[in-house]
């Protein structure tokens, strides 16, 4: 054999293609298995992502659906009842203690046919006279509706103001012998800059139409005439509160008016020296021994959780940006 007949061995693998093409199949197919495991990977993600987001859907619509809130429906009820319907915080068209909200409460408690009687359980420092106004003509109309159904009024904390507008109107009032209650009268309040204003030597300039059309502009002076005006409104608005105690009370009333309807405020025991609470007791007792149906339905109209989720936003993103606005107005406090 000669030399030109000899071969060499090769660098190639099993197959004999060259070292450098079977590297270069073996990466290609690495990158195919791990771009495939990574896709299954990523498969499994989103399916998992997909189905966790499917589940929380589920979860809030369970939880819009079961939740009591402003949908007007009253609580699916078998068998004699006491009725509660709470009325907290800030009596205003805009609270959880507006008239809406109570009125409608009471109207569902009144209209069912297991309600052995109502109880108004008031946590409320006072707040609008309409408001309260609204509530309380409300009870006298649904209490000569139905006779035989007695409305009772028990305070937690605080019954003060708007908060008594609304119990007065109750067959009874009872109060723990801490409770507050009274401060039957009318508030209307404000800031003056007029002398801060001169300090700084800024000058305000005021257009209206109408003589006293800026009325109680803080940035102005008071007139006289318009201070009498503010005195004569507000004094309406509180014989409007007293005329509408004494008609709940009536009798029961046992101070004199100079003191009752001075603003003032009493713990409940010495309300019920008063005759502004009736006797002591919580709404289990009240249910118990005084309706004689232990069994309690809460008939509370409250706001469902996406209203009370945009609310707290609304709320949190008013307090970032400083735009909360106060406004002076008569209150019930």
């Amino acid at each position: 054999m000669s030399d030109n007949d000899q071969t060499s061995p090769s660098a190639g693998g099993p197959s004999g293609a060259p070292s450098s093409e079977v590297e270069w199949q073996r990466e290609l197919i690495n990158r195919l298995s791990f771009a495939a495991l990574n896709e299954q990977r990523r498969t499994r993600r989103w399916n998992i992502f997909f189905k966790s987001l499917l589940m929380a859907y589920l979860i809030l619509l369970l939880v819009i659906v079961y939740l009591p809130g402003e949908r007007g429906g009253a609580p699916i009820t078998s068998g004699r009842h006491t009725a509660l319907i709470e009325v907290q915080g800030v009596i205003s068209d805009k609270s959880q203690a507006s008239a809406d909200n109570v009125i409608n409460a009471l109207r569902a408690a009144y209209k069912d046919k297991n309600t052995a009687g109502v109880i108004l359980r008031i946590n409320s420092p006072g707040g609008s006279p309409v408001q309260a106004g609204y509530i309380n003509d409300e009870i006298w109309r649904l209490r000569k509706l139905h006779p035989k159904i007695p409305i009772y009024a028990v305070v937690t904390d605080i019954c003060a103001s708007g908060g008594y507008y609304i119990a007065s109107a109750a067959d009874k009032i009872y109060a723990d012998k801490a409770s507050i209650v009274g401060s039957i009268g009318v508030i209307m309040n404000g800031f003056g800059f007029v002398d801060t204003m001169k300090k700084l030597g800024v000058q305000r300039r005021l257009f209206t139409a109408g003589t006293h059309k800026g009325f109680l502009d803080p940035f102005s002076a008071l007139k006289p005439e318009e201070v009498k005006h503010v005195h004569e409104m507000l004094n309406n608005i509180h014989q409007q509160f007293i005329d509408v105690v004494k008609r709940g009370r009536g009798d029961r009333l046992k101070g004199d008016d100079k003191q009752l309807f001075s603003g003032l405020m009493w713990t409940g025991e010495e309300g019920k020296k008063l005759g502004l609470v009736d006797a002591m007791g919580s709404a289990s007792y009240v249910a118990r021994e005084v309706i004689g149906a232990k069994r309690i339905v809460d008939y509370t109209v409250r706001p469902d959780f996406l209203n009370r989720l945009t609310d707290r936003l609304g709320v949190a993103m008013a307090k970032a940006m400083g735009t909360e606005l106060h406004l002076d107005r008569p209150t019930l406090r």
